[in-house]
């Protein structure tokens, strides 16, 4: 017992010795976030604990909104946990991470979504560089042969959607989810995946953006010939606007692309992309993004958190590799991004019941959907940010 009450000791003070070290030398309040995070993930397994529910928003009367293990969005929850693991070295963390992360194995087979990378590659990525289980790389190799199986060889990309009142769609959210693809070559040393990816991003890049950097949602394609038939959104205001959290993806999406790649062409448009979202960002007081950056003005007073954290994470790792005075740019926006979202306006920092770091996020408000709510990938992005703000060095590794 005395053994385990020092053990104990020693581990708080260590544990509080590490987050102090992080808030002690920034400027953004990670200490208060982290903790944040971690009270409110506890409260929420306090009343809602199901390792096959994964926690997704919260209901206008706040209640959790789950999804199940074949969600889009499945993956972020224990992808949220392994970052408290990260932050806290906190062997609980751990343990939750893997009671959320070992279920989603079962969607390693799955061919029906172009969604594996946020599904399966983000949170079994971490528990592989965590733990260095065989098992967890394994996982990842076989969903990256199932995203594999959605490649068009006619149209060189991955087909994001099936059904709908669509030829052969592909959505700018697909770029986010090829980082699975590259894994996998370097797991493997299989080029197949890496010739896909590269596929996709060659043929999508010919169509993607518009003269100004902003880009489309949606392409679709005729599957026997390939060719583009339409230019069109589905989340965003108009087919010609420029939804934000899109256009967050691209930046996203392209960085990761060029870590892989070291491709000149991927890191032209991951900045042309960076700095159409600047631009935009730039003349709103909080700098925080309107859910689509051309939607009417009657409009654009509804936010969305989660475009604004996955472009602060995205700047974070793109600013690595460009010249010194436009890294400082992409750092200060950065940091301008995660401030406001770090602010009282947008962090819940007095309500851990929330079971949210984030509002004011938005999912779909084209179709009336999740509109001005707490998302958990918006978290995720703001707990990524913060980890790579904190860890500069290695923004592309867990540990």
């Amino acid at each position: 017992m005395r053994l385990l009450i020092l053990f104990c000791w020693i581990f708080s003070h260590a544990h509080a010795g590490f987050i102090n070290q992080l808030s002690a030398s920034d400027t953004l309040p990670v200490n208060r976030v982290v903790q944040l995070a971690e009270q409110q993930t506890k409260a929420y397994f306090a009343v809602h604990r199901d390792s096959l529910r994964f926690l997704h928003s919260l209901t206008a009367s706040g209640q959790p909104v789950e999804v199940n293990i074949h969600g889009w969005t499945a993956g972020f929850f224990p992808g949220k946990l392994w970052y408290l693991h990260a932050f806290t070295h906190n062997p609980y963390w751990q343990q939750q991470a893997l009671a959320y992360t070992l279920p989603l194995s079962a969607d390693d087979t799955l061919t029906t979504t172009h969604d594996l990378g946020f599904m399966v590659g983000i949170p079994f990525e971490k528990a592989y560089q965590t733990t260095h289980q065989a098992e967890f790389r394994e996982v990842l190799i076989r969903a990256a042969h199932s995203l594999s199986q959605r490649f068009h060889p006619q149209v060189g990309e991955i087909k994001s959607w099936d059904g709908g009142p669509w030829h052969y769609p592909v959505i700018v959210d697909n770029l986010m989810n090829l980082e699975l693809l590259f894994r996998a070559t370097a797991l493997t040393g299989d080029s197949s995946f890496y010739r896909i990816a590269v596929s996709h991003i060659n043929h999508d890049l010919r169509y993607r953006f518009r003269k100004d950097f902003s880009t489309f949602h949606v392409l679709d394609y005729d599957p026997a010939s390939g060719s583009l038939l339409a230019r069109k959104t589905w989340q965003g205001y108009a087919d010609s606007s420029c939804w934000s959290r899109g256009q967050a993806w691209a930046i996203y999406g392209l960085t990761v692309a060029y870590r892989y790649t070291q491709n000149k062409r991927y890191l032209f448009y991951a900045q042309k992309a960076a700095d159409y979202f600047i631009r935009h960002i730039a003349v709103i007081p909080d700098h925080i993004p309107p859910w689509d950056f051309n939607a009417p003005d009657s409009l654009k007073q509804l936010k969305d958190a989660s475009a604004a954290a996955i472009a602060a994470s995205a700047l974070l790792e793109l600013k690595r590799y460009v010249p010194a005075k436009k890294a400082a740019y992409y750092q200060q926006w950065a940091m301008n991004l995660l401030q406001s979202l770090c602010s009282p306006a947008y962090l819940n920092i007095n309500n851990t019941h929330t079971y949210f770091l984030l509002k004011h996020a938005t999912g779909d408000a084209h179709h009336h959907r999740e509109m001005d709510v707490p998302l958990i990938y918006a978290d995720y992005y703001l707990l990524q940010a913060l980890w790579r703000y904190t860890h500069p060095e290695r923004p592309d590794f867990f540990f």
